[in-house]
């Protein structure tokens, strides 16, 4: 049942098992993970707008995070919501050290991802496309 996970690569005649992901890509998903179970049970941003983490990246020494947020129903400008979120970073790291199990918390610095603003945009411009069609 494990081997369905681990892809296997042969090297000079020997089975060598694989991890699908780096340990950086592990770790960065389940913070990303622990954040939003965060976010739900400890932490209000309701006062900010509807917040989800979409993307979050760790330096290669694991000590330091990106964590890009998007965010819908917005009750403040992007870049007050991002200093609230930047102010509220020990906090994230506090819980996120009771979740987490490595040696090193890592520091969390918040960025807003715009992808998901940009796709909208986007979905917008093809709709008026098709209706002018």
């Amino acid at each position: 049942m494990l081997q369905n996970n681990i892809n296997k690569k042969e090297i000079r005649g020997h089975l060598k098992y694989e991890r699908p992901f780096k340990r950086k890509e592990r770790v960065a998903n389940e913070i990303q993970h622990i954040l939003g179970k965060i976010q739900t049970q400890y932490i209000d941003l309701s006062d900010l707008g509807f917040i989800t983490f979409s993307r979050v990246t760790l330096s290669p020494d694991l000590k330091y995070a990106k964590v890009f947020f998007s965010v819908f129903n917005k009750k403040i400008s992007i870049n007050k919501i991002q200093t609230e979120m930047d102010n509220r970073a020990k906090s994230f790291r506090k819980y996120l050290g009771q979740e987490l199990q490595i040696k090193f918390i890592p520091e969390l610095k918040f960025f807003y991802d715009e992808t998901v603003a940009y796709t909208q945009k986007l979905d917008t411009i093809f709709q008026k496309l098709e209706r002018d069609d």
